[in-house]
């Protein structure tokens, strides 16, 4: 994020340690996105997502103040919400173990569907935190244009304040800022 953003990681960390409900509200606005992702990754619903959903803010709260760096926050948060799953499938025991072998895979040999669906919900999990620390302008003009059915160039200036003329180089900007997020990079040099 940029530093002088209103928006960046690190002020609205510093007012939210500070006691400010708008940015307590802002963070939680910012990044449930990413927790949602996690949660319905591991295909939890109902009052098992909303507990999850629910601790990750509450250890966030309990720990905002040991975060030494504010731009760790949304890996903190990934992190937080996949240990926070794992708690809940091992509580309901529906992980059970399987000899893998008995289903044809050869020995050492991975199923590639699973290898295919994690790497794309590593990619999903990138492109979210890429996109949680974009500034807000930019990441809500990109929300509107994967509207679904699309919105209007149009509409989307009338919603953001933002001259038509403009929505393609700040769309151009954000994609290339998300594209360099050390998230995304670190998956394009696996």
């Amino acid at each position: 994020m940029d530093p002088d953003d209103e928006g960046s990681v690190s002020e609205v960390v510093a007012a939210a340690l500070d006691g400010d409900q708008a940015s307590w509200n802002r963070l939680v606005d910012r990044y449930t996105p990413l927790v949602l992702s996690i949660v319905r990754r591991h295909r939890l619903q109902g009052s098992d997502a909303e507990d999850v959903v629910q601790t990750v803010w509450l250890r966030l709260v309990e720990h905002l103040g040991g975060i030494r760096q504010p731009a760790a926050l949304p890996g903190w948060i990934v992190t937080t919400a996949r240990n926070e799953c794992l708690h809940v499938l091992r509580g309901q025991k529906l992980v059970s173990p399987t000899d893998l072998g008995e289903h044809g895979w050869p020995e050492g040999a991975g199923n590639p569907a699973i290898d295919r669906d994690l790497l794309e919900a590593e990619r999903h999990e990138a492109l979210l935190i890429a996109l949680a620390e974009l500034p807000d302008r930019p990441r809500a003009l990109l929300q509107l244009l994967i509207e679904d059915p699309p919105l209007s160039y149009e509409e989307i200036s009338r919603r953001l304040g933002l001259p038509v003329g403009s929505i393609g180089p700040t769309r151009a900007r954000a994609l290339a800022r998300i594209r360099s997020h050390s998230s995304v990079q670190a998956l394009l040099d696996v």
